[in-house]
């Protein structure tokens, strides 16, 4: 069963990586590489989806986070090199609502949310 504190955690520190690339724009640094935040299995809550049970990853809930967050580490990689190779209106506009980094980070706190609300009901998907 998931934990509703486990997918809280997951949306922090989400937006603790939206902070960091913001301050990648700023100062055109990052002490992460790009190399390292493309994999989505590589951050604390990929490791944890990827750990939960069989059941659980049967789950349409499981399903849509996975491929979502696995499209946020693509979008988190595409803004910092652009903002880590001076091209700063470029990861500035991936960030600015309707951006394509800012979509994908939407939907993807949306659908954290919607399992959350479902394992705290115990639906089925």
């Amino acid at each position: 069963m998931v934990e509703s504190a486990s997918l809280d955690h997951a949306i922090a520190a989400h937006a603790k990586s939206k902070f960091r690339l913001r301050e990648a724009i700023k100062t055109g640094r990052s002490e992460w590489s790009v190399e390292n935040v493309r994999p989505d299995d590589q951050c604390e809550f990929g490791k944890w989806l990827n750990a939960l049970p069989l059941s659980d990853r049967m789950r349409k809930e499981w399903r849509e986070v996975k491929v979502l967050h696995s499209q946020f580490h693509t979008a988190a990689a595409s803004v910092l090199e652009s903002a880590t190779s001076g091209r700063m209106v470029e990861a500035e506009a991936a960030m600015a609502p309707g951006g394509a980094f800012s979509d994908i980070s939407t939907k993807l706190v949306r659908h954290i949310t919607d399992w959350k609300k479902a394992a705290a009901g115990g639906g089925h998907g």
